[in-house]
């Protein structure tokens, strides 16, 4: 078994496409038959979509934490702060490698883990 799809909701998904853009993911707008217009990128064989709140939904759901991994960790950060994106950890290293947490637009807890093959210098 492994992981295909991951589908997060937001009341803002244009923006929040914008924030995951920052990481390194390009996104397609589209929509599959008659169902709402979403943002779609694949990462591997993960496809993962950004689609806008149900009708039923006051919030998006926040309780959800994702984790990327890039190749140049601190200045993935330096970006993002310079877009005033909350860092909750700085970049450290540890026993599962060097990592960092941030929140995304909608307040989801990210971690951001540096690609073991990225030579630090």
């Amino acid at each position: 078994m492994e992981v295909n799809l991951i589908v997060i909701r937001s009341d803002k998904p244009k923006e929040l496409s914008s924030f995951y853009t920052m990481l390194g993911l390009t996104f397609r707008f589209h929509q599959h038959g008659n169902g709402p217009w979403h943002y779609a990128t694949e990462i591997g064989n993960i496809v993962f979509e950004i689609y806008p709140l149900l009708k039923t939904q006051l919030a998006p759901d926040i309780s959800t934490r994702l984790g990327f991994v890039v190749n140049n960790l601190e200045s993935t950060i330096e970006k993002l702060k310079a877009s005033n994106i909350t860092v909750l950890q700085e970049p450290k290293e540890s026993e599962f490698g060097y990592f960092a947490v941030i929140k995304d637009l909608d307040w989801r807890k990210i971690e951001l883990k540096e690609n073991n093959e990225y030579q630090r210098t």
